[in-house]
């Protein structure tokens, strides 16, 4: 394992890497599911670069969130990078567009047919940091604008999955967006790769380890593009490393297309949100 994690730091300052690079790609036996989440996008022109080089397949999660340069996540200015990466073969799905997050399901009214509602306090937008009611029409609508506009950007159907701001939910939240074509997809204990963590109790040097320790085949990862209140940035030190160590586990990476509780059910039906469906439900 030490020898796994050095060689990974070394990849961030020499042509070790290369060796991982040329190899062509073999079927992936033992995959794990690397995802990002938007964020104020300063890592991402190095995630990218990192992603290319090692050449590993990733899903983006993406609501319009608010960025250090640019007019947000979602905006013209990042277009670019986002059609970048889908003609590198990335997969994409919706994060809400106002990275809305659910707070509390209400009590619903005496009328058998009244629709859920729920508490939301979106962290973008102009309603931002407001406590909101919205009926699972609502939350839908937001759910399908960020991938309405994913579609435009890249040029590919997003997927229809989806992952709530916190990883928050409710069985009424995630029945209400099947009913308007949207899986939850959360992540696995280990797969928490501790980015928004503070740094000051949360090294990148402890947060590597870890994961070279505790990721298994089959989990999904998650970390962001860009954390605000991170000192030390987790993606230059943490990326590449961990991808090496544990691809030298005998690990690969696979976007969510591959995955086993969505791949059947998405090879069946358009990716594409659009109406209602049944779909599996995953809160690993």
């Amino acid at each position: 394992m030490r020898l796994a994690i050095e060689f990974g730091l070394a990849c961030l300052s020499s042509a070790l890497c290369l060796g991982a690079i040329a190899a062509p790609a073999a079927p992936c036996a033992k995959p794990v599911y690397l995802t990002f989440d938007t964020g104020h996008m300063g890592v991402a022109p190095l995630i990218a670069q990192v992603l290319q080089r090692q050449q590993v397949k990733v899903t983006f999660f993406a609501a319009h969130e608010k960025t250090q340069e640019g007019d947000g996540t979602l905006g013209q200015h990042w277009a670019p990078w986002w059609r970048a990466r889908a003609s590198e073969g990335h997969a994409f799905a919706s994060h809400t567009w106002d990275h809305a997050y659910w707070r509390a399901d209400l009590p619903e009214g005496s009328s058998s047919g009244d629709a859920p509602k729920f508490r939301i306090r979106p962290s973008a937008g102009p309603q931002a940091g407001q406590n909101l009611i919205w009926t699972a029409k609502d939350y839908c609508a937001n759910l399908q604008q960020a991938a309405q506009r994913l579609q435009v950007l890249t040029g590919q159907h997003p997927l229809p999955l989806f992952r709530a701001p916190g990883g928050k939910t409710s069985p009424k939240l995630l029945d209400a967006a099947r009913q308007c074509g949207f899986a939850h997809v959360g992540w696995a204990d280990a797969g928490f790769l501790g980015d928004e963590l503070p740094s000051t109790s949360y090294p990148n040097a402890q947060l590597l380890d870890k994961a070279l320790k505790t990721i298994r085949a089959g989990d999904v990862l998650m970390a962001h593009l860009g954390i605000w209140s991170r000192q030390d940035p987790w993606a230059p030190a943490v990326l590449e490393p961990l991808i090496v160590g544990l691809k030298a586990r005998g690990l690969c990476f696979a976007t969510l297309r591959e995955h086993p509780a969505y791949r059947d059910w998405m090879g069946q039906r358009p990716m594409s949100p659009q109406s209602p469906s049944v779909l599996p439900d995953s809160r690993q």
